[in-house]
């Protein structure tokens, strides 16, 4: 059964497919290995930023503090281009790509594409299994976003007595 309820999640689609939640958390994982956890904390939160999954963005804000990063940072994530010297030049490379890939639309009329200024900016800064990993790592973080958008899933914060 499955809820139409505009605030409250439609369905658990873990329950009702444990198997894709299997893939998707061996993909996350084989996706991981080799990126610092603070970067890929900070790619997941700008992903989930640009698709408004407000499940993902409680859950990696929280991963991200955990981590030892700090308040300004998370703040200003959003507007990271603003914030000179805040963010490592490797960072803002990620996040560059992250953008790119998120959106998928070149910024021309041909779009759906990355541009390559922006693949050649990560790519100086990580080697190619390095570059390869975080690629992975922003698609995947894309596919939970579209599954935790799609089935209104409630952050974890907001379950229980309501917002804090």
């Amino acid at each position: 059964m499955t809820t139409a309820h505009a605030h409250g999640p439609r369905m658990n689609l873990w329950k009702h497919a444990p198997d894709v939640y299997k893939g998707m958390a061996a993909f996350e994982a084989a996706a991981s290995k080799g990126l610092d956890p603070v970067l890929a904390e900070l790619v997941k939160i700008r992903a989930s930023q640009l698709n408004k999954c407000a499940f993902c963005l409680d859950m990696h804000f929280s991963d991200a503090r955990g981590l030892g990063v700090s308040q300004l940072r998370l703040d200003l994530l959003d507007a990271w281009e603003e914030a000179p010297g805040l963010y490592t030049d490797k960072e803002q490379a990620a996040l560059a790509l992250t953008e790119a890939i998120t959106r998928l639309d070149g910024g021309t009329p041909q779009g759906h594409y990355v541009p390559d200024e922006v693949y050649e900016r990560a790519a100086e800064h990580f080697d190619e299994a390095e570059l390869a990993h975080l690629i992975a790592q922003i698609v995947s973080i894309n596919a939970w976003n579209r599954f935790q958008v799609a089935t209104r899933a409630v952050p974890e914060s907001l379950k229980g007595d309501g917002p804090r």
